[in-house]
């Protein structure tokens, strides 16, 4: 049985894969309608959701499948304390595979050891958001034939946006060049940086405005500023509007230049953008149906994918205590800390759940 906590529980050859079955999906439905007939997909979402819950669920039901779930944790058993543990192995009993969305780093992963089905991250905490970098993925592809030797910039916030951490990791994966573009408050945290270099080899470029690497970009990727993530120490108003993309700015981008925006977007990327050729974040949201169909039908068995082991974790138990707040290490209490060595020159450990470095 596998899982999709993270992009590292997929290999890059199982990623292609779903790529072309997700393109086959969308030219061709009425082949593989039918595939989930009779088998239920449970929608957690512990965290509000237009996109990814409607995606899902649009991409179950293209399938003949049924979905089943909640979208208010306050109506549900969490707010009378039932773990997460337990949630999974009850759910386990009514549904054939999983898709969770919670605000604490790490809580698909723990879905992931009580749950007897497949379970999909559907974004946890500050952490990752894989589904949403595999659309941004074959969102590029699709238009640019490849992500090697792209130059990639990831504008916004950074420090707090999952989908910004899965999809610079998913960039540098597949050969891409990245420019991290943000107010220094903003910028990407330690624990990506040091898994870029560690695993990749890649050392970013920080900067502060995207007017300063405008020119070099083939794909500009914006992400609004994650409010409900601040820390009570930062002032949202100091850093609220400090990155705007607009018209003005992309008349000196290139003529084939991507604007991607994994939504929803607030005041940081211009509706006068819209028109422009250029801008592809509603395709992104369009492409994430039939890579959910895809990841879907491939996690479940019922289309045959040639699976290829992805790189071996190095995982181990730990005696540090995760100085990450929002990871879930720190609110269920039954869960044992454990901690990942990063492979490179410098062995480097971060918390197992969350990713955060380890002290």
């Amino acid at each position: 049985m596998r899982h999709l906590v993270t992009l590292d529980d997929l290999s890059n050859f199982e990623i292609e894969q779903i790529f072309r079955l997700a393109s086959g999906m969308q030219s061709q439905l009425e082949t593989w309608a039918g595939i989930c007939r009779s088998k239920l997909l449970a929608t957690l979402f512990y965290e509000p959701s237009t996109r990814t819950r409607l995606s899902f669920e649009s991409a179950m039901e293209r399938l003949n499948g049924g979905t089943l779930g909640f979208a208010d944790p306050s109506a549900t058993s969490a707010a009378k304390g039932e773990t997460l543990a337990d949630t999974a192995r009850m759910v386990t009993n009514y549904a054939d595979i999983i898709v969770v969305r919670h605000n604490w780093a790490g809580a698909a992963r723990v879905m992931a050891q009580y749950a007897h089905i497949p379970v999909i991250n559907g974004g946890d905490g500050s952490h990752t958001h894989p589904t949403q970098a595999l659309a941004d993925l074959y969102t590029i592809i699709r238009r640019k034939s490849e992500v090697e030797g792209l130059t990639v910039g990831i504008c916004g916030d950074l420090q707090f946006g999952r989908a910004a951490h899965s999809f610079a990791l998913a960039v540098a994966r597949f050969g891409g060049k990245l420019i991290h573009i943000a107010p220094k408050p903003l910028q990407m945290p330690p624990w990506i940086l040091a898994s870029l270099e560690q695993r990749y080899g890649q050392i970013p470029l920080e900067v502060e405005s995207v007017t300063e690497v405008i020119e070099q970009l083939d794909v500009i990727y914006v992400n609004r500023l994650q409010e409900e993530r601040l820390p009570s120490n930062m002032d949202a108003a100091a850093v609220r509007g400090s990155y705007l993309l607009n018209a003005e700015v992309m008349k000196h981008a290139k003529q084939d230049a991507m604007i991607m925006h994994p939504l929803p977007r607030v005041n940081e990327l211009a509706y006068e953008l819209d028109d422009d050729p250029r801008a592809a974040y509603f395709e992104q949201s369009a492409n994430a149906v039939p890579i959910r169909m895809a990841l879907i039908a491939s996690l479940m068995g019922l289309e045959q994918l040639i699976l290829t082991q992805p790189p071996e974790r190095d995982i181990t138990q730990s005696t540090h205590t995760c100085k990450n707040t929002n990871c879930i290490t720190n609110h269920e209490t039954y869960l044992t800390p454990e901690r990942e060595t990063l492979n490179g020159d410098i062995k480097l450990q971060t918390c197992a759940y969350c990713g955060h470095l380890l002290s």
